[in-house]
């Protein structure tokens, strides 16, 4: 680029600030286009701390454990919430890392990862790490490989480069991918599926250290494009007619809400525009979990929940968080906490509370309500209590301690008890019930219950009307408040069953008013994997949206919302609305 001139992009918050060394009326050749990504917004990236001077970056642990506690599939970051560039054509994006500790790990991806609470879809993309003067070379091509919790590059390669504190750089020359080390070429290989989707998404992670990034650049040449995008939540807004505005004109107060993922928020603008369009409230799926939020003793990731937590707010949704105590989806330090002895459960004891206060007051005044506990009884649909860490430091009093815990760092936030399976009168509510009330009892601050009401089989799952005007009845007799909190069907019967279910649980729920909330567990089933029994990813249709189209089930909760209701009374006293034609009223 000597003796040529350049055009400098300089970003602050997402927004082009700064342009110049062009001119539209210039007869000239248009300039080579740079973006400096060390101004770009990387406040929500953990592990990735800005000076002034460059990029701080530090390792996390982040790791994804199996349901069992095993596992560990890597769970390293990217920019999610700040820019990420879009190309047309050929490109180069160099980087120089210093005071590299143990290793430097750069990511350039086409889309986000799909994060589930167990897994993550490996996107196509490029890994550069550099441990010395080894770097290893990374292409994945997004093809899915057998095991989803161990991604397999579909090119691996390790060279020695000359000088490590030397740029790196990585660029696109037609349907080749070059990296340089110093400007030195040390591998060359066809570009294969990598890169197709005109954006790329940065990432800067380390595994077991810590580097500097003192300079990090995208240069597009003459007659390519290079620009920068925001994050595409930015741009939806909320419907006049969407789910949340029609239930709102029958219970004001009442919230329509949905799970989900910082990565199709700022990624896919059909997503982005199907939950702000039709929702008041939203729960993070993962990103506030214990191996998101905490995957090191007394280390705290929240940049990504922060950043959900931020497009809510200024979307005008409400947030219930999820989750403090579970069985699952604990990190490791916090899983192997030592409870042989009195003296050991103390310093675990301490820990874990250190961990519910620190979260909470984290996120003080910013959650209208929060699961404090999460499913705590076994998996079997019994009753028994899942032998978590919880119950081995404190024993089966654990919900109060936590309880108290939450109300000490923050009083106002609405607590719940979340569980499976106790949507239908049984075993399982009958112990759920008590649970809330023994909590109480001992000292704890439970508002109410989450109902998950996942129908995973329609013949074996689904959930009456009657059954559950029984269950909000029981639950409001004893004076506890109620969410339907994990909604979602399958489509195993046919999508006009499916339509019918979704529509009976809303409407049963918008009917009662010990029923104060209704989430559905997904968005689109474009974000909707699952690992079947022989370890192949499976794409389920369980939610209300498919592709970026609404579904039969959608339809019918419109219909349900918006036909002639009226509030009235019934002979106990307790709120209901009629006339919801696709809901098996009682």
């Amino acid at each position: 680029m000597t003796g040529r001139p350049r055009v400098l992009i300089v970003l602050a918050s997402g927004l082009l600030l700064a342009l110049a060394g062009c001119s539209s009326n210039d007869p000239t050749p248009k300039p080579e286009v740079v973006v400096d990504q060390l101004r770009q917004d990387w406040q929500h990236t953990p592990g990735v701390t800005a000076d002034g001077e460059g990029l701080q970056v530090a390792a996390t642990a982040r790791r994804i454990v199996q349901q069992d506690g095993g596992g560990g599939q890597p769970n390293p970051t990217l920019n999610l919430a700040g820019t990420h560039l879009v190309v047309g054509g050929d490109f180069t994006l160099s980087a120089t890392f210093a005071d590299v500790t143990a290793d430097a790990s750069w990511a350039l991806y086409d889309r986000p990862p799909v994060i589930a609470d167990e897994f993550r879809v490996e996107p196509a993309g490029l890994r550069l790490t550099l441990r010395g003067d080894d770097l290893e070379i990374a292409v994945f091509d997004g093809t899915q490989r057998r095991d989803m919790t161990d991604p397999q590059p579909a090119h691996d390669e390790h060279v020695t480069v000359s000088d490590p504190e030397a740029a790196l750089s990585v660029r696109r020359s037609g349907d080749t991918l070059e990296v340089a080390n110093g400007g030195d070429t040390v591998s060359s290989l066809p570009l294969g599926g990598v890169f197709e989707s005109g954006e790329l998404w940065l990432g800067l992670s380390s595994d077991g250290g810590s580097f500097r990034v003192s300079s990090l650049t995208a240069t597009a040449p003459e007659g390519a494009s290079l620009t920068t995008a925001g994050i595409a939540v930015t741009q939806a807004e909320q419907s006049a007619d969407g789910l949340q505005a029609l239930a709102a004109r029958t219970r004001p107060d009442f919230k329509i809400g949905a799970a989900v993922a910082l990565g199709p928020l700022a990624s896919d603008a059909d997503y982005a525009r199907e939950l702000v369009g039709n929702f008041g409230a939203l729960t993070p799926e993962n990103a506030m979990k214990p191996q998101f939020i905490s995957p090191q003793r007394s280390v705290y990731t929240f940049e990504e929940a922060d950043a959900i937590l931020a497009i809510a707010e200024s979307k005008g949704m409400a947030v219930h968080g999820h989750t403090i105590a579970f069985t699952e989806a604990m990190p490791r330090w916090m899983q192997k906490l030592p409870t042989g002895s009195e003296l050991e459960r103390r310093a675990s004891a301490e820990a874990l509370l250190d961990y519910v206060t620190t979260v909470v007051t984290h996120f003080k005044g910013r959650l209208d309500s929060l699961d404090v506990v999460n499913e705590p009884f076994d998996v079997d649909q019994g009753t028994s209590f899942q032998q978590n860490i919880w119950y081995r430091v404190f024993g089966p009093g654990y919900p109060a301690v936590v309880s108290q815990a939450v109300y000490d760092a923050d009083p106002d936030v609405k607590q719940f008890i979340n569980e499976n399976g106790a949507d239908v009168p049984g075993h399982r509510q009958d112990a759920l019930l008590k649970l809330a009330l023994d909590t109480n009892a001992l000292g704890g601050h439970i508002y109410g219950v989450g109902l998950q009401a996942h129908v995973y089989d329609l013949k074996t799952d689904a959930i009456s009307a009657d059954d559950l005007t029984e269950t909000l009845n029981l639950f409001e007799d004893a004076g506890l408040h109620v969410r339907i909190s994990e909604n979602d069907v399958t489509d195993d019967q046919g999508t006009e069953a499916q339509a019918e279910q979704y529509a009976t649980v809303l409407a049963t729920c918008l009917r009662s008013r010990a029923c104060v909330s209704y989430t559905t567990w997904g968005v689109d089933d474009r974000y909707n994997r699952w690992i079947d029994a022989a370890g192949r990813l499976q794409q389920g249709h369980d939610y209300l949206f498919d592709d970026g189209q609404p579904t039969p089930a959608y339809d019918a909760m419109r219909r349900a919302l918006g036909a002639d209701r009226r509030v009235a009374g019934d002979q106990s006293g307790r709120a209901a609305v009629s006339g919801a034609p696709d809901a098996q009223l009682p």
